[in-house]
């Protein structure tokens, strides 16, 4: 059966973030969210809260700890919430008033209980790829992910900045700028991104 997934990509500076849980997993979700969106506004919830979840919420102004257990209010206004503690039924719990409150919820390690799972990055300049394995082998995301970052060419921003040129010059119609498009790409990705 195909992976059913929808893959986005969410504009998170723009969203109300909710993380509950400050220890291991939850620096993990929270590196990765604010990899890849250093401005998000996210509220982390959680009794205890280490100290390189502290340093990274020092880093970042719209970082904000709050040293108690979770509750509900806390979901008020949120667009996203990650579950990252070791506590399964507080995540059952969560992820039920998510439901009613329709935000979308990630819950660590559960895959049943999430809306939206993280996937492996690749990320060269404005070009990123999201990998998903349906969450069956995040090892192989990763694999994967190494084996595009080597791939791609490390001047992939360069390239992205003269196919906007090139794209900016571009006269005619719709069809004509898609025909000249696609023959600039093809070009590249046969190896002759030197006649670019």
């Amino acid at each position: 059966m195909a992976n059913k997934l929808f893959p986005i990509f969410v504009k998170a500076e723009q969203l109300k973030i909710l993380l509950v849980g400050g220890g291991n997993v939850g620096e993990e979700k929270l590196s990765a969210i604010l990899a890849n969106s250093p401005e998000a506004t996210i509220d982390v919830v959680a009794g205890y809260i280490k100290p390189e979840v502290e340093k990274l919420a020092a880093a970042h102004v719209n970082v904000h700890l709050h040293y108690r257990n979770f509750e509900n209010n806390d979901l008020d206004g949120k667009d996203l919430v990650f579950c990252a503690t070791d506590n399964q039924a507080l995540h059952q719990g969560i992820r039920q008033l998510c439901r009613l409150r329709h935000t979308l919820v990630n819950v660590a390690d559960t895959p049943a209980l999430c809306d939206f799972y993280l996937g492996s990055i690749v990320q060269k300049g404005d070009l990123k790829i999201g990998i998903s394995t349906n969450g069956k082998s995040p090892t192989m995301a990763k694999r994967l992910r190494e084996f595009l970052t080597d791939a791609l060419p490390e001047d992939m921003q360069q390239i992205l900045d003269q196919m906007q040129n090139i794209r900016d010059q571009i006269k005619g119609d719709f069809q004509e700028k898609i025909r000249v498009l696609n023959k600039v790409t093809a070009n590249w990705a046969t190896g002759k991104e030197k006649q670019l």
